[in-house]
């Protein structure tokens, strides 16, 4: 199963959402945002009024609630008890809570067991900050993607102007090293490449060419490994080839 795994971790702003998101189209893999796993409790709790400290009801939260996600077309949505919280998950109040919530052990167990049961129903591109390192340590293909400080900026920018979001660079600046801090010092699963993952500077190139990239790495070390064939998509009986963008 491990070599129908593909995990890519980053920081926000890397572009790893967006990158996953056209892998898994391009290979006909089934795409795991598990950071909008975290937005949904963290929406979840909020809606609840509980307190982050209060372990006992956030865990009760966890285990009673239905996660889905929903593929239509080249998108897809995530479900929360049956309702669709696409957007709901990505309103400013939901960033910082997710970062909150994904450092408490008791979510993080409910969570990492969903998505390792999701990871076992087919292939898949997994999306996250612990996917290489705590959830698929057994993942053949593990990718780490970063950009510099000023482009994830950016690009982040960009996104919440997009959203109709008032709101200055030097807030958005602020607030994505807070997260990156959060993410980074937790002592519980913390944002880091795994060991054995390839780390990819998304700086200066588009989506399509880190894509382009990552079928070839994944070529490359299928190759390396003595079989010489390109790894399968999801397609039964099928082959991809490696694009040379």
């Amino acid at each position: 199963m491990s070599n129908q795994l593909i995990t890519i971790d980053g920081p926000t702003g890397s572009g790893k959402s967006t990158v996953s998101r056209l892998l898994a189209q391009r290979l006909h893999y089934h795409y795991l945002d598990t950071g909008a796993m975290y937005r949904a409790v963290g929406l979840a709790i909020l809606r609840a009024g509980v307190s982050l400290h209060n372990k006992k009801e956030i865990t009760r939260i966890c285990d009673g609630l239905n996660i889905q996600f929903i593929h239509e077309r080249d998108a897809t949505k995530i479900y929360l008890d049956n309702e669709d919280v696409t957007k709901a998950i990505r309103e400013p109040a939901i960033d910082l809570i997710a970062s909150d919530v994904s450092a408490l052990d008791n979510v993080r167990k409910v969570m990492t067991i969903l998505q390792r049961k999701i990871g076992s129903q087919g292939p898949l591109v997994a999306e996250g900050r612990d996917m290489g390192t705590v959830v698929f340590p057994e993942a053949q293909y593990k990718f780490y993607i970063d950009a510099s400080l000023e482009v994830r900026v950016d690009r982040r920018f960009q996104e919440r102007q997009k959203r109709g979001e008032s709101i200055s660079r030097k807030k958005v600046k602020k607030d994505l090293i807070k997260r990156d801090n959060q993410d980074m010092n937790r002592h519980l699963s913390p944002l880091k490449p795994a060991r054995n993952a390839n780390r990819i500077d998304t700086t200066n190139l588009s989506p399509h060419q880190i894509v382009g990239k990552i079928i070839k790495d994944m070529v490359t070390k299928v190759q390396s490994s003595g079989v010489h064939a390109c790894p399968p998509d999801g397609r039964r009986g099928s082959r991809l080839e490696s694009d040379e963008d």
